[in-house]
């Protein structure tokens, strides 16, 4: 587990733009079941949550189609939440940072680590707009 005053400004980097804090899996459900779609960005301390998913997730968000809500889970800290995400993005394996957009409930995009880490913000935010102006 990561020190809270650590993850902070890392939390604050998406809650600042709307993204609601998910901290136990009952939270993970609630938010899967509502109609409509769901962002579900898994944060992380990692260097390229910081340089490029967070600021892609942020960017992604001024498109004109965007999901009806945004949610967050932070890998290292909230284990509960963390582990029942997770469980609804099977098949992928778990992987931090990454983003699964979901309509009713059912998975219909997902950005392992290995789509984001590496690239550029703007191209992790293009992905995601994509996948916005189908599903959304």
């Amino acid at each position: 587990m990561y020190p809270a005053e650590l993850v902070k400004p890392m939390r604050e980097d998406l809650t600042k733009v709307g993204f609601e804090e998910l901290h136990t899996a009952e939270a993970v459900n609630a938010a899967l079941a509502k109609e409509g779609t769901t962002l579900v960005v898994v944060n992380s301390v990692c260097g390229c949550a910081a340089a490029n998913a967070r600021p892609g997730a942020r960017i992604s968000l001024q498109n004109a189609k965007r999901p009806d809500h945004i949610v967050t889970v932070f890998a290292g800290v909230d284990k509960e939440a963390v582990d029942q995400a997770r469980q609804h993005m099977i098949p992928f394996p778990p992987s931090s940072p990454s983003m699964a957009l979901f309509k009713n409930g059912e998975l219909v995009h997902m950005l392992e680590r290995h789509h984001i880490e590496g690239r550029p913000a703007e191209m992790i935010a293009e992905n995601l707009v994509d996948a916005y102006n189908e599903y959304c």
